[in-house]
């Protein structure tokens, strides 16, 4: 069965080295600034890597919440690896507003309202930019 997030992803690509890419997630208009961080060897668990490669990933994941921060201002970030319909190391990092559709729940709850739209304009230019910036 292929894996999804073993090929190279449509979204926009935030930042990438030899183990790991950060994309813009596009299809979740809700959710502005969702992005996911993948591990692009295929493993299933974070156990599975060696203790340097578990650093570098968590690494990631706490600077694309600190850009995620920095550009949206948001009331809460929340971070997910799941990985049950996709068995593929992967982390969601994902800004939540008070006014998003599904707040406080988590985002794949029942809807509780209409979201707001939030600015987004040149976000994922911006978030490069200040991932770049970490390195």
């Amino acid at each position: 069965m292929p894996c999804v997030l073993c090929e190279t992803p449509s979204s926009p690509l935030l930042f990438e080295d030899a183990r790991l890419r950060v994309i813009l997630v596009d299809d979740e208009p809700d959710y502005p600034g969702f992005c996911r961080v993948l591990w692009k060897a295929h493993v299933r668990e974070m156990t599975d890597l060696a203790a340097a490669d578990r650093a570098h990933l968590f690494d990631w994941v706490l600077r694309v919440e600190a850009a995620l921060r920095a550009e949206l201002n948001p009331d809460k970030i929340n971070l997910a690896s799941l990985g049950n319909v996709v068995p593929h190391l992967h982390w969601h990092v994902i800004p939540r507003f008070a006014d998003d559709a599904h707040f406080p729940a988590p985002v794949w709850a029942a809807r509780q309202r209409d979201g707001v739209a939030h600015d987004v304009d040149g976000l994922a230019a911006r978030l490069r930019a200040r991932l770049s910036a970490t390195e």
